[in-house]
């Protein structure tokens, strides 16, 4: 029986091999043009970003506020950022702190000079020429950075392209067809998302950084997925990179404390574990397999009572904590929702790393749940590349539930087993 198997291996292989050559050409090609456009365009972008032009001034302007609405600000921020236009379509922006602009008049003026660069129709304006002498540099900075911006937002989504048609031109024999499509296809949709909604800054970060950030996630996200859905214990390895991602992202955006803490106290060392405990129970006949199994009805039962439990009590106790994020615009019954929400999703996604760590096929149903809940919370933050990630989770969630479940029914032998580890 066990050469019987070897064998058919051997010529599964050989026929994922033959595709491969057939793949190989194709994708290597898209890797190398994807690589070479991202070091195109981030050369380019930093040759942007440092170049140094002479201004000269065109004159003086009485500029009047205007875009009153995009003003969406609360006592939480220190630095709130008025957009002024003068008549000849010059812009200045001026920083108040939050008590300044909440006394500003609707219909106030400034006065204001206007420099140009030396052989293009670029402009800034300052409140004065004292001012233009000792904020230039940061103003030219800033604008450079925002005529670059979509050098870099090319680079970041072909050079991710790269890794991940990279990933399939090299690894292409671990993969199947389906499983190759997929990959490829979520990391295609979720750059056509990068470049439709493109992210703004939040609480001062960039918002290239924030889509660099959302991009990564995904990425590293779908791999590790897919390697679960294979029941290969790498997945764990590429889930550490996942935790420290979405840790930097929730960081960056202050918000969903719940899931930041159960990433870094909890899924960081259940990666750890889950490693160490999916090397020990390689299947039999394929050893690049992990035995998996399922619950019983009452643990099902504790469980679902454990989640409300948790998402009532630790959903509370956010709604306590007052730190103020750009990411709801001031809306304290959205963000107290979404505190619900993540403690939920928290609780849902404990849950999954026990089901995992445990080899159980629930933490499929667990996914589920969880990617349903992340849809929510990533609507409500206008965080839409990240929901062809959650599109991603539904899919394979569907195709490893369907796999773990085919192994159990062909292995009956391993529900006889007692011990947890």
């Amino acid at each position: 029986m066990e050469s019987t198997q070897n064998e058919k291996t051997t010529i599964e292989k050989r026929r994922l091999f033959d595709v491969r050559s057939v793949w190989f050409k194709v994708t290597l090609a898209v890797t190398v043009a994807a690589l070479i456009t991202a070091i195109v365009c981030c050369a380019v972008g930093i040759s942007r970003i440092m170049r140094r032009n002479d201004f000269e001034k065109i004159g003086s302007f009485t500029f009047t506020r205007v875009d009153i609405d995009d003003e969406d600000y609360s006592e939480d921020d220190t630095h709130c950022t008025v957009k002024y236009e003068s008549d000849e379509g010059y812009i200045l922006n001026v920083v108040y702190s939050y008590e300044e602009w909440e006394t500003l008049p609707e219909d106030s003026t400034l006065g204001g000079v206007t420099y140009r660069e030396v052989g293009s129709e670029r402009t800034l304006s300052f409140l004065s020429d004292e001012d233009y002498a000792k904020n230039f540099g940061s103003a030219l900075h800033d604008m450079n950075a925002d005529d670059a911006a979509p050098l870099f937002n090319i680079a970041i989504i072909t050079g991710l392209l790269a890794a991940a048609f990279g990933i399939i031109t090299f690894f292409g024999c671990a993969f199947t067809l389906y499983e190759k499509c997929w990959f490829l296809s979520v990391m295609v949709l979720a750059s056509v998302f990068a470049v439709i909604f493109p992210e703004e800054s939040a609480n001062g970060v960039n918002g290239i950084i924030i889509m660099a950030l959302y991009l990564l996630d995904t990425f590293l996200n779908v791999l590790c997925e897919l390697l679960i859905s294979k029941q290969s214990k790498w997945n764990f390895i590429v889930s550490v990179f996942v935790e420290i991602t979405e840790i930097l992202i929730l960081v960056v955006l202050s918000y969903r404390f719940a899931t930041m803490a159960t990433t870094l106290f909890f899924w960081l060392p259940c990666d750890i574990i889950s490693f160490i405990n999916w090397s020990r129970k390689p299947d039999k006949e394929d050893a690049e397999l992990t035995k998996v199994r399922t619950l019983k009805g009452w643990q099902e039962v504790v469980i679902l009572i454990g989640i409300a439990v948790w998402t009532i009590g630790v959903g509370y106790l956010l709604t306590l904590i007052d730190i103020g994020t750009d990411i709801f615009g001031g809306n304290d019954v959205l963000a107290n929702v979404v505190c619900y929400l993540d403690a939920c999703a928290s609780a849902v996604g404990i849950v999954n790393g026990l089901a995992i760590l445990f080899r159980f096929r629930e933490q499929w149903i667990a996914w589920y749940v969880e990617a349903i809940l992340e849809t929510v919370i990533n609507i409500l933050s206008g965080q839409y590349i990240l929901l062809v990630l959650k599109a991603g989770y539904l899919t394979n969630t569907t195709y490893g539930y369907i796999k773990w479940t085919k192994y159990i029914k062909e292995h009956p032998e391993v529900m006889e087993e007692k011990s947890f580890f």
